[in-house]
């Protein structure tokens, strides 16, 4: 079983009232055995995402070394992989799935974060985001000749709101009052429009962050994996997204099919004998088969 430091004394807790014995393994270790165990013994279990190709799986590679994990939880840590357990965590940030859930249950009253990811899903990021079009207009159609950049771009998140709640304000010194409130508004704009701007600039976040620790570290291949990520696509596609602006699209995301099994996968193999994998089963039956016939 896998563990960080802070889920010891749950364990011991657990040992002396079900006396049941468990054995610890280092949280990082595992996480790295249980992905290399499925980059290469898993067939279509890597895949790369865009709203056009939700899952296009890429060609099992045999140079897996070196790549870069991207492990993102409560917090986010990234992790560069040289070799078999080899591994050295080089930076990360604490702006992860833990800030999307506090912000939001504060935010929202939501609960769950599949509640949360339902609103973003439904959300339009626009309705509080300040874009480059809102700055410089869509007069140019997809791209600005200013900037060079999309019009649909995020300039600055949650920028609206700021713009428009002075706004409403001034409105209200005059004499105007202040709209009476939706129940699935705060302050007039929509939750799920939040939701979907509090996940933009998350993902955006790690995605630019992944990408500048790929290239201190000279790491081409970026995986990401985590609890956050949970099969989401508007997720994946925004980490997918900023891989590949901020490399110009040199570089891509990859993500894996059972990304949230790789620590369980990881401390379960610890314990197994030496070579024991996929493909070594499959050849062991194979064999025995074969010797079966004879």
């Amino acid at each position: 079983m896998a563990t960080g430091g802070g889920a010891y004394r749950f364990y011991d807790k657990m040992r002396d009232v079900l006396h049941v014995d468990v054995v610890r393994e280092d949280e990082m270790d595992c996480l790295i055995i249980g992905l290399d165990f499925f980059i290469t013994e898993i067939p279509r279990e890597v895949f790369t995402f865009s709203e056009t190709e939700p899952m296009n799986f890429v060609e099992e590679r045999v140079d897996i070394y070196p790549y870069l994990l991207v492990n993102i939880g409560s917090g986010v840590s990234m992790i560069k992989v040289s070799g078999p357990r080899q591994f050295q965590r080089v930076g990360g940030t604490s702006l992860g799935g833990g800030t999307f859930w506090g912000i939001l249950s504060l935010l929202t009253g939501a609960r769950t974060f599949d509640e949360m990811l339902a609103m973003a899903d439904r959300g339009d990021n626009a309705g509080v985001d300040m874009l480059v079009g809102d700055i410089y207009g869509t007069g140019y159609g997809t791209s600005t000749n200013i900037t060079g950049l999309k019009s649909t771009t995020i300039a600055s998140t949650f920028g609206k709101v700021f713009k428009m709640k002075r706004a409403a304000e001034k409105h209200a010194e005059d004499g105007e009052g202040l709209a009476k409130e939706d129940p699935d508004e705060i302050a007039g704009f929509r939750i799920e429009d939040m939701s979907r701007s509090l996940l933009y600039a998350i993902s955006n976040n790690i995605g630019q962050i992944a990408y500048l620790q790929s290239e201190k570290h000279e790491l081409k291949h970026i995986y990401f994996g985590g609890s956050f990520i949970r099969g989401h696509g508007q997720i994946m596609n925004t980490l997918s997204y900023a891989i590949r602006f901020w490399s110009k699209g040199e570089k891509q995301a990859y993500f894996l099919r059972h990304e949230g099994y790789l620590g369980a996968v990881g401390a379960f193999l610890r314990r197994q004998p030496k070579n024991w994998g996929r493909r070594n089963s499959i050849e062991e039956i194979s064999l025995a088969r074969v010797m079966s016939k004879e």
